[in-house]
């Protein structure tokens, strides 16, 4: 027999293991496909995920997601209608591309699929969101502790509705005024280190109509007083004294949406409850503002791992893995500084490359990778080391610990000094031991959400005259606050308050 019989029989023997050929897709197709990733994902890298839940929808569909922050559920504002036309016009221009897929960090876990999706895409997609994805979702411990997936959606459900009957009620106008207001504080309205009590939907409508109740019949001892004249202060106090009332109010709050919505004395309770839902949406997503880096490059090295499975097991075409992997390649594309469109790095690119870069000081390390990660060069178990790794780290310290001077060294990364005073740019870190920790330290601390955001805080109320909320702003690194939006979002912490706000600075 000869060499092309041979090579003839083992393509023919190959096209008949094929998941699929061609570009089209069906359901049943995409159920076959769903079961040989679920196999690699399970068997193979260990995945332990929520079931799944997949959707596939149209790009008119998607625009929808797209303008309701990526959830199949939520209450209505104008806010999200104006994303949508600003969307759907720039896509029919051709100005801006749809989403292969949105997941949604729920149980079961909801993945939104593009109808216009080629049978390789879908497949890509599978392996990206509903295992990728869907595992850090379930296993990180920054979603384990700040997110309730069992009840996100019939949360969303209960925010839909009540909006809808506080409208009916009182008025479209008077709750978009509230929405708004809340929505200026959205980034101020989360706990960033005490935790909230989680709740399921039955137990937190219990405690609310239990708390309604209570305040019918009472009412805070901080507003016992009548207010007094405008000119009237609060007399002076004792050190003790303040430090009492301080008390009495948990100051200092970094959570202004949480303090407004327990204090404000001018808000009526169906007001409240709309501040409760935005800051309990706001919580929801904190921790996917904290685990971008990581969590799609988790999501790219599985969906990469998995179609090179599918690949070598003969499941998939080269046709098809070349159209995979022009994606991906797409995906982690990292633009160059001098770049028009550099927009710093690409979360995809870096978490991907940390992610193997991993898995290689596991199998192939280096003396280097010896001396800088002792527990992880020559690891057994490189599947665990990265499950372990997904599940105990956020962006900041992922970055921290696991950027290895191979990497800085692929990726030619510096830390340049700019500073106004000086005519050039300095170079503050090169390529050696110390250089690389500086790279490592800078880079990480892009990446601290906390760092990013203003520190503002209440720091004090004058509860017996004139009710004046004193805000704080914790000034890093000599950058203010800019005047024109920290003015307009004083006016809806006004509006909240329903008294005069003074913010400091300091």
């Amino acid at each position: 027999m000869t060499g092309a019989m041979l090579d003839a029989r083992e393509s023919e023997a190959r096209t008949s293991k094929l998941l699929f050929e061609g570009a089209d897709w069906s359901f049943p197709l995409l159920q076959t496909v769903y079961e040989a990733v679920q196999k690699i994902a399970l068997e193979d890298l260990g995945l332990n995920v929520f079931p799944n839940q997949i959707e596939v929808i149209s790009a008119e569909q998607m625009l929808d997601a797209y303008s309701s922050v990526g959830m199949p559920l939520m209450y209505s504002h104008w806010s999200y209608g104006k994303r949508f036309v600003r969307d759907e016009l720039l896509y029919r221009k051709g100005y801006q591309a749809l989403a292969y897929e949105i997941v949604i960090n729920s149980n079961p876990c909801i993945s939104y699929y593009m109808e216009e999706n080629t049978m390789a895409m879908q497949t890509l997609v599978l392996a990206h969101a509903a295992f990728g994805h869907n595992h850090f979702f379930k296993n990180n411990y920054l979603f384990q502790q700040w997110t309730d997936p069992n009840g996100i959606l019939d949360y969303l459900e209960f925010a839909k509705r009540y909006v809808c009957e506080c409208e009916e009620r009182h008025g479209v106008a008077a709750v978009e005024s509230v929405l708004d207001a809340a929505h200026a504080l959205m980034n101020q309205g989360v706990f960033r280190y005490r935790r909230a009590t989680k709740l399921k939907l039955g137990e937190y409508e219990r405690r609310r109509r239990e708390r309604l109740a209570n305040q019918a019949e009472s009412y805070s001892d901080l507003w016992r007083t009548v207010p007094i004249s405008a000119l009237a202060r609060e007399p002076t106090l004792s050190e003790q004294e303040v430090i009492e009332r301080k008390q009495r109010l948990r100051l200092p709050e970094e959570n202004l949406l949480y303090f407004l919505e327990k204090n404000s004395p001018t808000l009526q309770d169906w007001q409240r409850e709309l501040l409760r839902i935005v800051r309990n949406v706001a919580q929801y997503f904190y921790p996917q503002r904290q685990t971008k880096l990581m969590n799609e490059g988790c999501a790219t090295f599985v969906h990469y791992h998995i179609v090179n499975r599918l690949y070598d097991d003969g499941l998939i075409s080269e046709g098809a893995l070349l159209e995979i992997l022009h994606s991906h390649s797409n995906v982690v594309y990292q633009t160059g500084y001098d770049n028009p469109h550099h927009s710093g790095m690409n979360p995809y690119a870096l978490g991907f490359a940390m992610m193997q870069d991993i898995q290689r000081i596991c199998l192939r390390p280096t003396d280097e990778d010896r001396e800088w990660f002792p527990d992880l060069a020559g690891h057994d178990d490189w599947r665990g080391a990265l499950r372990e790794i997904w599940a105990n780290y956020r962006d900041e310290s992922f970055v921290r610990q696991f950027l290895s001077p191979h990497l800085i060294r692929t990726l030619k990364l510096f830390v340049l000094s700019d500073k106004s005073a000086e005519p050039a740019y300095r170079i503050d870190a090169i390529h050696d031991e110390i250089g690389y920790r500086k790279v490592r330290n800078a880079l990480a601390q892009s990446y601290d959400v906390s760092g990013a955001e203003p520190d503002i805080q209440v720091v004090d109320v004058d509860l017996l005259g004139d009710r004046q909320l004193i805000l704080k702003h914790n000034v890093r690194n000599g950058v203010r606050l800019a005047e024109a939006s920290r003015d307009q979002t004083l006016r809806h912490v006004r509006k909240l308050w329903g008294y005069e706000v003074r913010l400091e600075e300091g």
